[in-house]
């Protein structure tokens, strides 16, 4: 697109949305809340079907702003305007610790505020949601193809694995970092695979090293938002309306009618004639159900608030990736590059696992959480950002208050589970081993966290160490058991014309960052409506 085109676009748009928001409908066909990456997916394929009215709600604002679009200052929008701004409650588990769950705000997101990584699952995770939701349309091949279809691949060419065609623009890390070359060499040395790339042979098997795919586009974040809806703002069938604060959906007779929303200080409510669609994250989703007389009847009855369809598993097995920061300095400064993390790791605590229980991220500067860095933190470092693929524990959200604008109280409860305390263990070995191998000793001066620690110092460093790798997910699954909130369709039990789609509906968190996953879980969601409706 030629400069000219693309500020012609960009003024239809502007005045295209604009003229749509002045003048909202009483209904549409569909209302799809949350514009991150599933609800962008969903509005857009949606609207692609122009005799459909769609109604994207977000409660954030504009991606226009260079801490969203310039892929090296992601970390200045956490704990800012674009982020939730969730805490967990306090976990006896972590010593007391509040650990800080940011969750993006705004078009896009998450896809807006995060790493940018594209990864896209393994094997194994995709088999078991297809077991759960008893459909082998939620099987790997059949989400192998979906991905090939979505994106548009810069890489080596990989027909097998990789498209090029879709809208989603996938690279790998440009021009990267001499110390993410060197954990590839790393890799090496301790017999781990090197591939081309993290998203094909790699995540079939045991695992692997490569350099990172990302969402970037000529230097600048590619979100799933910019990806799907942003070239669709000029059509007169789908509105964007931001600063929409869903606060329940409206039922009838245990049909979903609409959604009840704060926007700008105004209370309103715009009907569905066809279907409602959460995708408001892990958190807000199963908020806005709770708030709509969905969930836990004894849950629900502590703050009067009238069941329509009981629900027990909303809001419970939250799941996340919790990760240990291991830290080297370097001998010289060494500036990071793109978004400041480009090489990536996946492997096993246990030679008999078949797929990997571990995650790694290599981060170009230091990470320590809050407990740590009172341990001493280097100038200039690399952070090795180690985590759980798989973890055991489980937390759940509850109400506080029968008032929508109240928080949830969120008991991630990490490391509740004794097994994830031997699986960490595990995980900072290795990552000790890793970060200490000969590939790395031109560039650090040494390791400077945790150093050899062993028995009761490891525990405690463990604890200190932990935080969220913001892939809260899980806590809406999909399934057929009595604690299964949406059926292999992403219907919400109970009820109907209501569906869920979005991380919350996942049965475990997938092995990886979670973006890509949720794009598949959007897809999905837009493939199985246009059956039902006829698009």
């Amino acid at each position: 697109m030629t400069d000219n085109s693309a500020s012609d676009f960009a003024r239809r748009a502007r005045e295209n949305q604009a003229r749509l928001a002045s003048a909202l409908r009483p209904s549409y066909d569909f209302i799809v809340c949350g514009a991150g990456s599933s609800g962008s997916v969903i509005a857009r394929r949606l609207a692609e079907n122009a005799a459909a009215r769609v109604l994207l709600l977000e409660a954030g604002g504009s991606d226009e702003v260079d801490a969203v679009l310039n892929p090296a200052l992601w970390p200045t929008n956490l704990g800012g305007e674009r982020d939730w701004g969730f805490k967990a409650e306090p976990n006896p588990h972590l010593d007391g610790r509040e650990i800080p769950m940011s969750m993006g705000k705004g078009l896009g997101g998450g896809s807006s505020i995060n790493v940018m990584v594209w990864a896209r699952g393994h094997r194994s995770d995709w088999e078991f949601f297809a077991s759960e939701a008893d459909d082998a349309r939620w099987g790997y091949q059949n989400v192998l193809e979906t991905y090939r279809r979505i994106e548009n691949w810069q890489g080596t060419p990989d027909p097998a694995y990789r498209g090029t065609g879709g809208p989603v623009w996938v690279q790998p890390a440009a021009s990267p970092s001499p110390i993410a070359l060197a954990m590839l060499d790393a890799a090496r040395e301790l017999d781990i695979p090197v591939f081309d790339h993290p998203n094909g042979r790699m995540m079939e098997g045991t695992g692997g090293a490569a350099i990172t795919d990302m969402l970037v586009r000529n230097g600048r974040r590619h979100s799933l938002y910019r990806a799907y809806v942003h070239p669709w703002l000029d059509r007169p069938n789908l509105t964007v309306l931001t600063e929409a604060l869903v606060h329940r959906v409206v039922f009838e007779n245990g049909r979903a009618t609409g959604v009840e929303f704060l926007h700008r200080g105004r209370s309103m409510t715009v009907g569905a004639r066809a279907e409602v669609v959460l995708s408001l994250g892990a958190i807000q989703t199963p908020k806005v159900l709770m708030h709509s007389g969905i969930g836990d009847r004894a849950e629900l009855a502590r703050f009067g608030i009238p069941v329509v369809q009981h629900l027990p598993g909303v809001g419970r097995n939250l799941q996340d990736h919790v990760s240990f920061g291991c830290t080297w300095e370097f001998a010289e400064p060494l500036a990071p590059r793109n978004s400041g993390s480009e090489a990536t790791l996946y492997w096993k605590s246990r030679p008999d696992l078949e797929a990997p229980d571990l995650l790694f991220c290599q981060v170009e500067f230091p990470v320590p959480s809050e407990r740590t860095a009172a341990r001493g933190v280097p100038a200039h470092g690399w952070t090795m950002f180690a985590g759980l693929a798989h973890p055991e524990s489980r937390g759940r959200l509850r109400l506080r208050s029968a008032d929508p604008a109240a928080p949830l109280a969120i008991d991630a409860n990490f490391l509740s589970d004794a097994r994830d305390m031997t699986t960490a263990a595990s995980c900072i070995e290795f990552c000790r081993a890793l970060g200490n191998a000969r590939a790395f000793r031109p560039f650090v001066r040494g390791e400077a966290m945790p150093g050899d620690v062993k028995a009761d110092d490891l525990d405690r460093y463990i604890r200190e160490a932990a935080v969220t790798y913001w892939h809260q997910s899980c806590t809406a699954k999909m399934g057929r058991d009595e604690m299964s909130v949406v059926d292999g369709t992403l219907a919400v039990y109970g009820v109907s014309a209501l569906r869920v789609a979005d991380g919350s509906i996942m049965p475990r968190v997938t092995a990886g960052n979670t973006q890509a996953p949720c794009a598949i879980i959007g897809e999905r969601a837009a493939e199985m409506m246009r059956e039902k409706h006829g698009l």
